[in-house]
Order: C-alpha cells, then structure tokens, then sequence
C-alpha cells in the first residue's frame, strides 16, 4: 500500500501546520531568553533557568520540530509516507493530551490545535492510502541485521524507562506521582511541557512498540526506529552536555546511585539514538514483487498450437 497524491500534500501541509505552531512559541521564548544558547540549557535541566520559569516551551517542542519537517519530506518524497505519517500523528497525540487540563487559555488553544491537526494527519494517513502500482511504490522493510540491532537497542531503551519510572514512583510521595502523570504545580513546568511521568512511559511504550516493529521487520519499523533514535539522541545530548556542565564526569564515582544511573541512561540514550539513525537510514531490503491480477495477464497460448503459432 502507498498513499495518493493528495494525501501526501494534505499531510505534508499538516506537519507544516503543526511545526508552525511550534516555531510561534520558539520566537516568543526566544525573545524573552535573548539567546539561543540560555535557551537550549534551559531545556536541558539547567537549575538557574528553571527557577526563573520564563519559558513555554521543553525539549519534546525541538525535537517534535524536527520529527515535522522529517515527516514533512516524507510524505511528498517516500516510500514510507503513510507509516510516518501515522507514527509522528499518534506520537503527537499521546504527547499533547495532558495540555488538556493544564492552566493557560494559550496553552489550551495551543493543545486543542495541536490535536485537531494530529487527528487530521492520522486520519490522512488511514484514509489516503491506495495499492500500490509499480515497484517503486511499495514500502522497503529494513534488512535482518539493522532490523535485529534496532529491535534490540529500543526493547533496552523501553525498559530502562519504564524500570526509570518505576523506581520514581516507588521512592516519591503518592501525591508527588499523581503531580508526574498530571503536571501539577508543584512541579514548576514549562506551559507546554509534557508531565514527566507521561512522557517517560509515552517514550518506552514508543521505544518498544519500534523494538516489536523491528524484530518483525514491518515498513513501520523505519518510522518508529527513527522517531524513537530521534528522541534518544535528544535526550541523551542534553543529559551529557548538563553532566558535563556539572562536572559530573569528572567526580563519577563521588555520584549517589542514581546521578550514576542518570549519567549512564544519558550516555546510553546519546549513543542508542545515533545508532537507531544510521541503523533504519540505510537502504532496506529489496522490495517483494507486485502481484498482478489474472485479467491483467497475456492471453495463454491455444492449445493445442495452430500450425505456424
């Protein structure tokens, strides 16, 4: 299966729209941090930035920017266009759901937009699809080794972050883990932040989900690995630069259990991210041939042969 041409067009235009969305609460962060760089720690975790609770904005906007413009290409160029359209839709959706109860007339516009336009874009994805006509046109399964190998590295990220969330919701208060799953105030969040117990069991249901796709080998395995390799690698990057700030490296072994455990996730999710990007970049495995109808067939030959046939 393949997706028309006007699907393709509709659902680039959506994540257009989606990025947009986007880019307006950028510019307004932006303009009230007055640097890019004191904005980028920010949505690392740096303590003296978020005590002063100027942004709207966390990590999951940047990297959902690029997972848009990524699916954006896709869909007017691929192959994959209706899986990646359907996978950064139904990430988008899991994400954007808390911002539903969250305080805020802009956050909640922002919430009720983001999800009108992520439903637009599943619906494109389900509805816009067609047999495919040639060769070219059907979806490439990742080879056996990268597919293992990127099955392997997101069933391991899934786990760490459900064992992560686990472990917090076991050592925290009661209510300090409804706060996590509801972003209550407490918790001081960015106004488009995603709770951050939502978000960690939204990362491993994704990571495991691409972890099942790629042990079967599915065309979706591509879309998910990658959006999964997209996270990791963010997370992982603004884990590392923070520890290296901190100086956490150099005093590895001064760390507590966790700072340790947090520093090793960091460097985990840095290294399993680019590996997931280059893994599900490479060309997949050839692509299976198309079966065409009987009706479309030549004739067989009258049998039995009339002389000179």
């Amino acid at each position: 299966m393949t997706v028309t041409r006007p699907a393709r067009l509709t659902g680039a235009a959506l994540c257009g729209a989606l990025a947009l969305v986007i880019v307006v609460w950028l510019l307004r962060d932006l303009a009230a941090f007055g640097s890019p760089a004191g904005l980028a720690w920010y949505w690392a975790g740096e303590h003296a930035f978020l005590l002063r609770r100027r942004a709207a904005t966390s990590l999951v906007d940047p990297l959902l920017l690029v997972a848009y413009a990524a699916t954006a290409v896709a869909a007017l160029r691929s192959s994959l266009a209706a899986p990646a359209l359907a996978a950064t839709a139904t990430v988008t959706l899991a994400l954007r759901l808390p911002g539903l109860w969250a305080t805020g007339v802009d956050t909640l516009v922002t919430t009720l937009l983001t999800l009108g336009l992520a439903a637009g874009l599943l619906v494109t994805a389900v509805a816009g699809r067609r047999p495919a006509e040639d060769h070219s046109e059907l979806p490439a399964r990742p080879r056996t080794g990268p597919a293992v190998a990127a099955g392997v590295l997101c069933a391991v990220a899934g786990l760490v972050w459900a064992a992560w969330e686990a472990h917090r919701a076991t050592s925290l208060p009661v209510e300090a883990t409804v706060d996590r799953f509801t972003g209550g105030r407490s918790l001081l969040l960015p106004a488009l932040a995603v709770p951050p117990a939502w978000l960690n069991l939204t990362l491993a249901a994704l990571f495991l989900a691409a972890a099942a796709a790629a042990f079967a080998r599915s065309p979706h395995a591509r879309p998910l690995g990658l959006l999964a390799g997209l996270l990791l690698t963010g997370w992982g990057l603004s884990g590392i630069a923070i520890a290296l700030r901190l100086g956490w490296a150099d005093r590895f072994a001064a760390l507590d259990d966790d700072g340790r455990l947090t520093l090793a996730t960091s460097a985990y999710a840095l290294l399993a991210g680019a590996a997931l990007l280059v893994l599900l970049s490479l060309r997949g495995a050839p692509r299976p041939a198309l079966r065409r109808p009987v009706a479309a067939l030549p004739p067989a030959p009258p049998h039995p042969r009339p002389p000179g046939w």
